[in-house]
């Protein structure tokens, strides 16, 4: 039922945010609406590169743990969507994508999707972490008398004489 609302709110979301233009641009002026839509711009791009490089760090060190990094790449994701809210022109996008930006917000938006959330990772080949194990039996060993570099007289792709 809850999933019902949000095509609604797509499809009213332009009209919202054309509304909102409007009563900001009646209140503040249009030059001022303008300023704060491209400073909007602006700080989704500066706060995605901020929130961004400490996210990578507390993924490597996740990983590095050896524990799965399900909470941080969820909270990654969270903040590429909450910058692309605050590209996009608009006063409501810009409050939800400055929400998003909390990490309290974010929390609560992992409590509801953590049980959803699985992440598939394969063993680094040759990784040195803890509890990582090495697949031998990928490993094809050769004797010197199984490979050589002489023409096979019985090969199919040798010519035909």
């Amino acid at each position: 039922m809850r999933s019902s609302f949000v095509p609604l709110f797509l499809l009213a979301l332009p009209f919202l945010e054309i509304a909102g233009f409007i009563v900001v641009g009646g209140k503040i002026g249009v030059l001022a609406t303008l300023g704060l839509v491209i400073l909007s711009i602006f700080l989704g791009v500066f706060l995605l590169r901020l929130q961004g490089f400490g996210l990578i760090q507390r993924i490597r060190e996740e990983t590095a743990a050896g524990r799965t990094p399900k909470r941080e790449l969820v909270h990654g994701v969270m903040l590429v969507f909450a910058a692309f809210l605050l590209i996009i022109p608009g006063f409501i996008t810009d409050i939800i994508g400055l929400l998003l930006f909390i990490p309290a917000v974010r929390d609560i938006g992992w409590r509801f999707i953590s049980d959803r959330v699985v992440v598939v990772s394969s063993g680094a080949r040759g990784s040195s972490q803890p509890g990582s194990t090495r697949i031998k039996d990928r490993v094809i060993e050769l004797d010197p008398e199984d490979y050589s570099s002489k023409p096979d007289p019985d090969s199919p792709w040798n010519p035909k004489q």
